[in-house]
């Protein structure tokens, strides 16, 4: 699993324009940043995988979260419509993937998509995300042109004071802590003929019908990860290897499960990055 992923950099990094929850500290330190970034690329090097380095796009606030720039399977790459605020990484990203050798696909006009943010790959599966910054249109496509089976769920929305979900006034779009699937479910093991895959995931973090449907899922095994370590820890945004996970310092009870099961667990410490909504797996875009 992630035998190699793209990374950009953190040197355009901001948090000018809030388009999701997290968002609230304003301030940020560069220099932190660039090395937090710095320190999960060199977790990932020393978990054995690849990294293929790219420059982030000028002027665009968000473009170190690679991961939103596509989804990608074999030579095929589906590429992300994102948020007005990031709507000039789509082009970066078609010129970097096709530099890539990577035939660049796009969705139907009108869907969005948040590449592998909201498309989590397992094996023959795709854990999907929808209603925040993906349609579930756009995951149809994407599965179909890709060759996987679409696991189609929704995570819990935003709320305000009156119970009502709330609408995001940057970009319009309907908000929620878990806006990407990649906030509340994370891939530790694919399944193979032998064996059951390994997920783990918040349940709290899912609507009723998509908690019944991930518990009723039977290609993989489960670990629950609480409300608290995935929205104020980011415990789901980790990438693995399949024996090495590269995740937060922060999430001690998803650490101890996961080496309760033999996996190496590597925990770089990221605060700056955190600002802007994203995480490990969210610098990181899988290539293969």
């Amino acid at each position: 699993m992630n035998n190699t992923v793209l990374m950009s950099d953190a040197l355009n990094f901001s948090v000018e324009k809030q388009i999701n929850p997290y968002y609230g500290d304003t301030s940020v330190n560069a220099s932190r940043a660039i090395a937090e970034h710095g320190a999960i690329k060199a977790a990932l090097v020393s978990a054995g995988i690849h990294v293929v380095d790219t420059t982030s796009p000028a002027e665009s606030q968000d473009g170190v979260y690679t991961a939103n720039w596509a989804l990608v399977r074999g030579d095929k790459a589906v590429l992300a419509r994102l948020p007005d605020v990031r709507k000039a990484e789509e082009a970066y990203a078609r010129e970097v993937l096709q530099n890539l050798g990577k035939e660049v696909v796009t969705v139907p006009d009108g869907l969005r998509f948040s590449g592998q943010g909201d498309a989590l790959p397992c094996g023959s599966y795709l854990f999907c995300g929808m209603g925040y910054r993906s349609d579930e249109a756009a995951q149809v496509f994407a599965a179909e042109q890709l060759g996987y089976r679409r696991i189609q769920l929704q995570t819990i929305p935003k709320l305000d004071e009156n119970g009502e979900a709330v609408t995001n006034a940057i970009s319009g779009w309907k908000d929620s802590f878990f806006y990407d699937i990649d906030l509340a479910l994370a891939i530790i093991k694919q399944p193979t003929e032998t064996e059951k895959g390994l997920i783990a995931y918040c349940p709290e973090a899912f609507t009723p019908d998509s908690r019944t449907l991930l518990a009723e899922f039977d290609e993989v095994d489960k670990i629950e990860v609480s409300i608290e370590e995935a929205q104020q820890s980011f415990a789901c945004n980790l990438i693995s290897t399949g024996q090495i996970v590269v995740m937060s310092a922060h999430a001690p009870r998803l650490k101890s499960e996961l080496e309760s099961r033999g996996v190496r667990v590597i925990t770089p410490d990221i605060s700056e990055l955190a600002k802007g909504g994203g995480y490990i797996r969210c610098t990181t875009l899988t290539l293969e």
